[in-house]
C-alpha cells in the first residue's frame, strides 16, 4: 500500500539509505580498479570496472536529487532563515571536524605510499593544518587541508544556501514553478527533457572543467548536480509525478542496462584506437548515452522503490539517522585499512570482503556511540538526542534526509 502523505516519502529515505551503503562498495572498489585514488591495491587492475560504471554516473546525482526533495520539505515546514542555520549546523560542523579529524589519515596514507614520506603522523598533522604546499608528483600537489570524500557536504550547503535565496525571492511563484514542472513532465519527457538538460552542460561545460570538487574549480558538476538538486526540490511535493516514474521504471531500467553497456564497451576501446577518426566521431553520441545513463538509473531506482518501499519501519527510522555518521567515516577506514592489509598479502577478493564487512561494522559501531554521547553528535550531523533513546529508538522522519 502507498503512503500518499506529503510528509512522508518513505521510499526516498530507503533510497537514500542503499546509495550510501553501495557508497561503501564503490569506494572500496576503488581500491582495486586503475582509476586514481588514494591508496591503491597492488592488484589494481580493470576488471571490476564496469560494475563501478554501473553505479558511478548517477549515483550521486540521485543523492542531490533526494536531499532536494528534503530541502522542498523543510521549506514548507520552517522558515528560511530557521533552515539556514539549521542546515549550516547540521553540514558545515560535520565538514570542519572531518577536515581536522576525520579526513587527515587519508592524506597522510596518499603521501606515504605514493611518496614515500617517512615522517610520523604528528608532523604531518603539523604540515596539514599550516597547508603545506610540498607534497607533489609534477605538477600535481596534494591540498592540504582538504575534505576528500566530504566535498558531499560542502557542495550541499552551498546549494542548500542557494535554494534559500530562490526560495525568498520567488515566494509563493516557487510552488507555480513546481507545479508547472509537474504539468510538463509526463510521458515520454520524463525521460527526455532532463537527459537534454544533463547533455546540455555536459558539452558546454565538461571538457573546460574536469571534475576538482574543489567547489570553486568545479563548474561542470555544479551545472549537473545543481540541476538534479533543484528537480528535487521543484518535484518534492508533485505526489502524481513519483507515481508516473513508477509506470515507467521497468522502460528506465532497459534504457539504465543499455547505456551502461554502450559505455563500458566505449571505454573498453584500446587508447591507441580510441584516438582514430572511426571512434572519436561517435564521442558527442556518446555524450548524450552517458546523460542517459545518468538520469535513467535515477528514474529506475524511483520507480521501484515507489512501487516497493513506500512503508515506515523502525529500521528506517534507526539507519535514516545513521547513514550520515557513517558516510563520514567509511572512506577512512577503508584507506587506513587497506593500507595496513597490504603486508599480509591478502588475495584481492578476501581483502575486499574484509574492507567491507569491517567498513560497515565499524562505521556502525562508531554511530552507536556517537548517537548516545550528546557532545559527539553535532560533529557527525546529528540533531538533538531523542528525549528516551533508551525506550526504544524514535529517529528521525523522511524530512530530516540530509
Amino acid at each position: 500500500m502507498h503512503n500518499t502523505d506529503n510528509n512522508r516519502l518513505y521510499f526516498l529515505d530507503w533510497i537514500r539509505i542503499f546509495a550510501f551503503f553501495v557508497l561503501i562498495i564503490y569506494h572500496t572498489g576503488m581500491y582495486y580498479v586503475t582509476w586514481d585514488w588514494h591508496v591503491k591495491s597492488p592488484d589494481a587492475g580493470h576488471a571490476i570496472e564496469p560494475l563501478m560504471i554501473l553505479s558511478s554516473p548517477w549515483r550521486l546525482g540521485l543523492l542531490f536529487m533526494i536531499s532536494g526533495v528534503a530541502s522542498a520539505f523543510m521549506l514548507k515546514k520552517i522558515r528560511i532563515g530557521a533552515l539556514l542555520k539549521q542546515r549550516s549546523w547540521r553540514l558545515l560542523v560535520p565538514l570542519v571536524f572531518g577536515m581536522l579529524v576525520i579526513v587527515p589519515p587519508q592524506s597522510y596514507f596518499e603521501v606515504v605510499e605514493k611518496l614515500a614520506y617517512k615522517g610520523g603522523y604528528g608532523e604531518f598533522m603539523r604540515l596539514y593544518i599550516t597547508g603545506y604546499k610540498g607534497f607533489c608528483r609534477s605538477d600535481d600537489c596534494l591540498d592540504m587541508p582538504t575534505w576528500n570524500h566530504l566535498w558531499f557536504v560542502a557542495y550541499l550547503w552551498v546549494y542548500t544556501m542557494l535554494i534559500g535565496g530562490i526560495a525568498w525571492l520567488a515566494g509563493a511563484r516557487l510552488q507555480a514553478w513546481s507545479n508547472a514542472l509537474g504539468r510538463l513532465l509526463t510521458g515520454w519527457k520524463i525521460i527526455v527533457l532532463p537527459v537534454i538538460g544533463l547533455a546540455i552542460a555536459r558539452f558546454a561545460l565538461a571538457d573546460s572543467f574536469p571534475a576538482t570538487h574543489g567547489l570553486f574549480d568545479d563548474w561542470y558538476n555544479h551545472a549537473e548536480y545543481f540541476f538534479l538538486f533543484m528537480l528535487g526540490v521543484m518535484l518534492a511535493m508533485q505526489t502524481g509525478f513519483w507515481a508516473k516514474v513508477e509506470k515507467l521504471r521497468w522502460t528506465a531500467l532497459g534504457l539504465w542496462l543499455l547505456s551502461w553497456a554502450a559505455i563500458v564497451g566505449y571505454y573498453s576501446i584500446p587508447e591507441a584506437q580510441a584516438a582514430l577518426p572511426t571512434v572519436t566521431q561517435w564521442k558527442p553520441l556518446m555524450r548524450v548515452i552517458y546523460c542517459l545513463c545518468q538520469w535513467v538509473p535515477i528514474l529506475t531506482v524511483c520507480g521501484f522503490g515507489h512501487r516497493h518501499l513506500a512503508f515506515d519501519s523502525a529500521k528506517r527510522r534507526y539507519l535514516t539517522e545513521a547513514v550520515f555518521p557513517v558516510y563520514i567515516v567509511h572512506q577512512t577506514l577503508i584507506v587506513c585499512m587497506a593500507h595496513w592489509f597490504k603486508p599480509l598479502k591478502l588475495a584481492p577478493g578476501i581483502e575486499g570482503m574484509m574492507l567491507i564487512a569491517l567498513t560497515f561494522c565499524i562505521s556502525f559501531g562508531v554511530f552507536e556511540v556517537v548517537r548516545r554521547v550528546a557532545v559527539l553528535r553535532p560533529l557527525f550531523g546529528l540533531g538533538r538526542r531523542p528525549a528516551a533513546l533508551a525506550d526504544g529508538y524514535k529517529g528521525p522522519t523522511s524530512a530530516a534526509i540530509v
